[in-house]
């Protein structure tokens, strides 16, 4: 096994286990240059976290970079049978 065989296992694992707190950093730091910019690039920080957010996602097979405060607080879909 190879350097950059062993790099990814490694870092699967530490996206696997977590991969939440990666994705709120990602928020926290793209907030941050915002914030400084005065949001003259909210559209491209937006793009490039989702970007990195993806980038997670195939790396795991999961999507696991949502932080548990944000999935439990997301509304779920309504069920779409109809009632008699």
């Amino acid at each position: 096994m190879g350097f950059l065989d062993r790099f990814k296992k490694k870092a699967t694992e530490v996206v696997d286990d977590e991969g939440d707190k990666i994705g709120a950093g990602l928020d926290k730091a793209a907030d941050f240059v915002d914030d400084k910019t005065d949001r003259k690039y909210d559209d491209k920080l937006d793009a490039g976290v989702e970007k990195a957010k993806d980038a997670l996602d195939s790396l795991d097979g999961k999507n696991d970079d949502i932080p548990d405060e944000v999935a439990r607080t997301e509304p779920t879909t309504p069920s779409t049978t109809p009632q008699a």
